[in-house]
């Protein structure tokens, strides 16, 4: 018989839930609503743009320490704790001094404070549940991160409308008191820390079994993240476009199509996730690779050919079905790859760098091929990106489930 899979509390389940959802509240506030408050406060769009930028290289180059961090913390709970309360207080220097030294120390710890958080969730995640059902924990995880991204967005808007976009960080700050209360209901003894660093348990140390070089040597590791460069250089362009396109051709009409385009794929990932999760313990990983570069391949080129406004919106249904796999197997792949390493929290660092990279160089080369060749040959390109991530999966990456 295999040996029984571990038993964590109901209460430390519900509490791992209920803080993904408010986290994701909590992180909400540091979208778009950062532009739209810094320009109510007649900053300037080149000062506007020099603190995202700050984020965003803080944000990439932090990746991997963020994951070594982790590795090294002897409570993963105490390290989410941490980085909760301190974007707590950066969206309370958001709110209450927006000026440019607090504004830009904000930032950095925003970012930084993200870098680990990723990790951390995951590890608790894995130190609860282990690694044979953790593949339906991170699609439980993913749909509770969805629903509190849609009702965030929804709340922190009103709040904007009514209030003022001061606001949203005020309610940022607060949100960030239920997340701290449901990480404290999951309980220490629960998350096993050898697993939550997805090492197991030795009676001989192995060194090599250990090795960080042979980790970040696993053809595996490498392949997955070159195929989520690729995914993130071919993805996270397409919405920014698109937004630019149902804004020349229906300006009146923009703001809420446009939200509509986000909320479309956010229903997907939350009613979906789960079951992604599932089948990929009973599939496998391959074919569900495959499906989200897929629907991701399909995606550019409808946007590409496409017209009507409406039917813009509805091909972001393609757009949910990639958001929902790649939410639950980016870490479960990772996970698969760094069992028995000791170092799954530094793995997840080295695809999260990859996602970064991709993400910056798309919407800068996208945006130069739309002004020099049209929107068309634009998401076209974004397309055969897409392709070559799927003929990369196809072609080189290996199965990577774990059976008893």
């Amino acid at each position: 018989m295999p040996p029984a899979g571990p038993s964590p509390s109901a209460e430390s389940l519900r509490g791992l839930d209920w803080f993904i959802f408010f986290l994701a509240d909590v992180q909400t506030g540091f979208g778009p609503f950062v532009a739209v408050y810094l320009t109510t406060q007649k900053w300037t769009q080149a000062e506007i743009g020099l603190v995202l930028s700050i984020g965003g290289v803080i944000g990439l180059i932090g990746q991997m320490p963020g994951g070594a961090i982790v590795d090294a913390a002897r409570s993963e709970r105490l390290v989410a704790g941490l980085a909760v309360a301190t974007i707590g207080v950066s969206a309370l220097g958001y709110a209450a001094w927006p000026i440019f030294p607090v504004v830009a120390a904000a930032a950095t710890l925003h970012a930084a404070a993200s870098c680990v958080l990723g990790p951390a969730i995951a590890a608790i995640s894995l130190g609860l549940v282990g690694p044979f059902a953790i593949g339906e924990r991170l699609g439980r995880n993913a749909r509770f991160a969805s629903l509190g991204n849609g009702i965030a967005a929804a709340v922190m808007g009103t709040c904007g409308y009514l209030l003022s976009s001061r606001s949203v960080f005020l309610v940022t700050f607060m949100l960030a008191i239920p997340a701290l209360l449901s990480l404290a209901r999951i309980r220490e003894s629960d998350v096993d820390a050898t697993r939550a660093h997805g090492a197991v348990a030795r009676e001989v140390p192995d060194a090599n079994a250990t090795s960080i070089l042979r980790l970040i040597r696993q053809p595996a590791l490498l392949i997955f993240a070159a195929s989520i460069l690729l995914l993130q250089l071919a993805n996270a362009a397409m919405l920014p476009l698109m937004a630019g396109v149902v804004t020349t051709r229906s300006s009146q009409w923009a703001p809420v199509l446009i939200a509509a385009c986000i909320v479309v794929p956010q229903a997907i990932v939350a009613w979906a996730s789960p079951s992604v999760g599932r089948k990929a313990q009973q599939w496998g990983r391959r074919p569900l690779l495959l499906l989200g570069f897929a629907a991701l391949v399909i995606r550019g080129l409808l946007f590409a050919v496409a017209r009507d406004p409406y039917v813009l919106v509805m091909v972001q249904v393609f757009d949910g079905i990639t958001a929902a796999v790649f939410s639950v197997m980016v870490p479960l792949i990772v996970a698969d790859v760094a069992f028995g390493s000791g170092h799954f929290n530094l793995a997840q660092g080295i695809v999260g760098t990859a996602t970064g990279i991709g993400a910056s160089m798309s919407t800068a080369l996208a945006g130069y091929v739309s002004d020099k060749f049209g929107s068309g040959i634009a998401f076209t390109g974004l397309a055969g990106v897409a392709a070559l991530g799927l003929a990369m999966i196809w072609l080189a990456m290996p199965e990577t489930r774990r059976v008893r």
